[in-house]
């Protein structure tokens, strides 16, 4: 089923990155359509914002009448439960990535922790960290596909497992970061539109995030996996109206 959010913001990126952040999303999960572009105006009048409506797909939900229940009961009662599903998920990770490094032929510290967002985090930790890094993360990415693969079959929830080891993706992540802005500085330089070579969900939704608020480009992905990539467009900055400015606006 396909749900739709509207955001408005001083900037389109803006707006998109607060749709995502309401949704808990990444860029690459929904498309954007923009309804308005922003307006500047003059002397911060007549200024409009940006407004734009973000497309998303959610599973069919089957609804089912519910049963009250005293508030005390129920609240101890699904606390509980929580928490033995939140033991069970681990015990589940911890077994899975056991047998699987194992076989790896890798000793490893596993590490389970919750996350914010209501997922859980990973991190390996011990020697042969490089085989499990694998170049430019590939083998830790087929890891933590595997692991949320195997985790969540069968369930009717789905549970974002994040595995990093020895903080390899903090790490990757500000790499990212200066590239995406070392192309942002190209693309406004040569007044282009530059492509970055193809990249996996998580590397372009890095790119997105670096430049959502970066003025004179914007960033969308092209392509089809696994070449997928994402391209940073220079924008063109609003025409001057030629009318006189104050020094305190100018």
């Amino acid at each position: 089923m396909i749900k739709t959010l509207e955001k408005s913001a001083r900037t389109k990126d803006e707006a998109i990155a607060a749709a995502l952040e309401e949704l808990g999303m990444d860029r690459d999960d929904v498309s954007v359509e923009v309804l308005a572009w922003p307006k500047s105006g003059f002397l911060g009048i007549g200024a409009s914002p940006a407004v734009i409506r973000v497309s998303y797909e959610v599973e069919d939900e089957e609804v089912r009448p519910e049963e009250p229940a005293a508030p005390s009961e129920a609240s101890a009662a699904e606390k509980t439960a929580e928490a033995a599903e939140e033991n069970a998920d681990y015990a589940e990770i911890r077994k899975f990535l056991t047998g699987l490094l194992e076989r790896m032929g890798v000793n490893a510290v596993i590490e389970i922790s919750p996350r914010d967002n209501g997922g859980i985090n990973v991190n390996l930790s011990g020697s042969g960290m490089g085989a499990i890094i694998g170049r430019r993360g590939e083998t830790l990415d087929a890891i933590q596909h595997l692991t949320n693969y195997v985790v969540n079959r069968g369930s009717d929830r789905h549970l974002h497992i994040s595995v990093d080891a020895e903080s390899y993706r903090s790490k990757r992540e500000e790499s990212l970061t200066r590239l995406a802005e070392k192309m942002a500085e190209k693309a406004i330089k040569y007044k282009r539109s530059m492509a970055l070579e193809p990249m996996n969900s998580y590397e372009r939704h890095v790119i997105h995030t670096a430049l959502q608020n970066y003025e004179g480009v914007t960033t969308s992905s092209t392509g089809v996996e696994p070449n997928r990539r994402v391209v940073v467009s220079y924008v063109k900055p609003d025409k001057p109206d030629n009318k006189p400015r104050s020094r305190e606006w100018a």
